[in-house]
């Protein structure tokens, strides 16, 4: 026996430990923690023992709902934001009316600072303005998280359900690659 063909039975041997019914639950677990997402969470179900279809949809399921919460949370962030720069708006237009001080007008006027973008996310936007949401869903677990992937696509106005559609398209297509991949590697080069 290798020594990865060992690794993976010392794995499976501690993942048959833990009740059959809660196993699943943990590859969701694993698929909910970006930069593991769906890849990883297939991977560690089906090194463990776990069946290929209960690995893959456990996977796929943990991803897509970390991916909910995200869209979930960024679009009522975005909805605050937008609200208060249309009540700052207002403000603004009626404050002609009373004039400021110097230091009012400064602190008024004041702007926070710009932040140069990662090259993950200039690479990301790249692809948003060449491939739109689809190609960009699709593509963008080469260079960043899907949960990430989707935090900017809602924070930039992108409607909640088009997200959620083209993200669950895209968590599928990868888990199903990540999920044959893993079980040809495992069956036909380490023989496990």
């Amino acid at each position: 026996m290798n020594p990865i063909q060992e690794l993976i039975s010392n794995f499976q041997d501690l993942v048959a430990q833990v009740p059959e019914i809660v196993q699943p639950f943990i590859v969701m677990l694993a698929g909910a923690i970006p930069f593991i997402e769906v890849e990883g969470a297939s991977l560690i179900g089906i090194a463990g023992g776990l069946n290929l279809i209960v690995a893959a949809i456990a996977a796929v399921v943990g991803n897509f709902l970390s991916v909910l919460l995200v869209v979930a949370l960024t679009s009522r962030a975005r909805t605050a934001v937008v609200n208060r720069n249309r009540v700052r708006v207002k403000a603004t237009v009626g404050a002609a009316r009373f004039p400021l001080g110097d230091e009012d007008r400064a602190a008024f006027e004041e702007t926070a600072p710009v932040q140069p973008e990662s090259k993950g996310r200039q690479r990301f936007r790249t692809w948003v303005v060449r491939f739109g949401v689809p190609g960009a869903s699709i593509l963008g677990p080469l260079a960043i998280p899907t949960q990430v992937t989707s935090a900017i696509l809602v924070a930039g106005g992108t409607p909640r359900a088009w997200v959620l559609l083209w993200q669950a398209v895209a968590i599928v297509i990868w888990g199903a690659v990540a999920t044959v991949s893993t079980w040809a590697a495992l069956t036909f080069l380490i023989g496990v």
